[in-house]
């Protein structure tokens, strides 16, 4: 019964739970990233730029056979028969994807961050007592002065 009961302690404790909210919502938050980047940021890109897909770039390192032809297709040139290839630009596309990802994160967090701090800089009314207590301070301001 020790084992239960020491699970049930761990699976209602806050840290886990809110784990697992945070899982959750990272998911869902995810894909909305996702969308952000691949259906709106990477077609404005490649408007600007072209198709941004690097990924059939590389480089022949060794080919001792001469089987890599030019303009030859990546997939291809890796099936070559002792060819040393570099495909580097795989690498590139996934770069570039990182990069705008990042920046649509930092933007997002950045626009909620700004929308806390505006909440948060709107001061409160003061109470009655904040009130009172402002009244007799200017009251025994003003005795004092005359």
């Amino acid at each position: 019964m020790g084992f239960v009961k020491e699970f049930k302690e761990f699976a209602i404790k806050g840290n886990a739970f809110d784990l697992a909210v945070g899982v959750i919502i990272g998911g869902a938050f995810g894909k909305i990233v996702t969308s952000v980047v691949d259906d709106l940021i990477m077609p404005l890109v490649g408007a600007v730029i072209g198709k941004p897909d690097f990924s059939s770039l590389y480089l022949v390192l060794s080919d001792p056979n001469n089987g890599v032809k030019p303009g030859m297709v990546l997939e291809n040139a890796k099936k070559v028969d002792g060819a040393s290839i570099f495909a580097y630009g795989n690498f590139l596309t996934v770069g570039i994807n990182f990069l705008l990802l990042a920046m649509v994160v930092f933007i997002m967090v950045k626009m909620i961050n700004k929308m806390k701090k505006t909440e948060a800089e709107a001061p409160a009314a003061p109470t009655a007592d904040q009130q009172l207590l402002t009244e007799i301070r200017d009251l025994l301001k003003s005795k004092n002065n005359i």
